[in-house]
């Protein structure tokens, strides 16, 4: 079998295994990924330091004999509003609601797309009777998957640093197989990656509360308001509080704004769309309801999903931070309650967690004393969240 044809083939396998767009790349030395150890020296990838990993400069030092990079797409977009369409202010009746990523409303991706990878891979030793070696990963390997996409055909890198495909937009996971086989590339020897269709807008850089745009391309991820409720561990910085707005775990923003997402399908898959406990759903959860959550209940609702990365404690104090920029205030509905929640947080023995309770309380104007308890809620002091 040539080259040519086996990639077509894997193309055909990765649309039967469930995925939206696949292509192929060689374990090559990309051009993007020259900049990798400058962007790491200005600081921008803050606390996250699994990327300054020297094999992350070429998906060819990933695996011993790499010769080429399978790349697969996976769309999750949903029929559900952006959350620059939701507006602001506090529900009549269930008081203040938070935001959570739209990639997070379901299961966890990595589980997802790594089982149809794996079943990618299992066909392909039915394909190819030689011996070859093949790893997968879904951000879990030293690969920038988003720059072997644009290589593998799939997209072009636009401002905020997402892949756009001019079809089916950025609402993409992206999954890769490094393998020791010598794939023919999807692009041609006379074939260049995507054309850049961003042009002259502006939209994304514009639109991010925090400035974490930097410039055309340049993402710097302390100022992220994903890094800063899903990475970071300790405080969030007071001066980018309030540009967190109402994200408790991660930020749409800069995809919802960009006019190549306006007509991007949606999934018919079931595992990305929002998950429910009873009446309360992840898709613009009520406040209260996520403030109110013991460990145990969190790790009942989120288990295989995104949102366990940030632990029980991380919700909290995104919480907390999102609750001090409600506007709620005495007498609308939950106030009370709410205040009530933050106080017992506030008297928490996890003093990074008690400090963003009290700002909240001091941004509600919340002046009681702070109760040593509520019922039906007791605050962890030496177990991990």
């Amino acid at each position: 079998m040539s080259g040519a044809l086996s990639t077509e083939r894997i193309v055909e396998l990765a649309r039967a295994a469930g995925f939206d767009l696949c292509g192929v790349a060689p374990a090559a030395d990309f051009p993007e990924l020259a900049h990798l150890q400058e962007w790491l020296e200005r600081g921008h990838a803050g606390e996250m330091r699994y990327l300054a990993d020297a094999r992350r400069a070429s998906p060819g030092l990933a695996m011993a004999g790499a010769r080429s990079v399978i790349v697969c797409a996976l769309n999750y977009n949903t029929a559900y509003p952006a959350s620059t369409e939701i507006p602001d202010g506090n529900a009549e009746t269930s008081g203040p609601r938070g935001w959570i990523s739209r990639y997070a409303w379901g299961d966890d991706y990595h589980d997802v797309l790594g089982g149809k990878l794996e079943a990618l891979i299992g066909n392909l030793r039915e394909e190819f009777t030689g011996p070859f070696e093949a790893r997968a990963y879904v951000d879990t390997g030293p690969i920038v998957e988003r720059v072997a996409a644009k290589y593998a055909g799939l997209g072009w890198l636009a401002k905020n640093t997402c892949l756009i495909n001019e079809e089916l937009g950025s609402w993409l996971f992206l999954g890769v197989i490094v393998t020791t086989l010598d794939l023919a590339p999807s692009l041609g020897p006379a074939e260049s990656p995507a054309a850049d269709l961003c042009g002259n807008c502006r939209l994304c850089i514009d639109a991010c509360p925090t400035g974490a745009i930097v410039e055309p391309y340049v993402l710097d991820a302390r100022r992220c308001i994903s890094y800063l409720t899903i990475e970071l561990r300790g405080a969030i910085p007071g001066e980018l509080r309030e540009a967190m707005g109402r994200h408790v775990f991660g930020c749409d923003i800069c995809q919802d704004v960009c006019p190549w997402n306006r007509r991007a399908p949606e999934t018919t898959l079931v595992n990305f769309q929002p998950r429910r406990r009873r009446e309360k759903s992840l898709f613009s959860p009520e406040l209260e309801w996520l403030i109110s959550m013991g460990e145990e209940e969190f790790r009942e609702i989120f288990r295989g999903s995104p949102v366990k990365r940030t632990k029980w404690r991380g919700l909290m104090r995104n919480a907390c931070v999102v609750l001090g920029n409600s506007g709620l205030r005495t007498g609308e509905t939950r106030y009370a309650e709410i205040c009530g929640r933050l106080s017992l947080l506030a008297n928490s023995e996890d003093g990074n967690l008690a400090e963003h309770a009290r700002w909240a309380l001091e941004r509600l104007g919340f002046s009681a004393s702070i109760p040593q308890a509520l019922p039906g809620r007791v605050v962890p002091t030496d177990r991990e969240g």
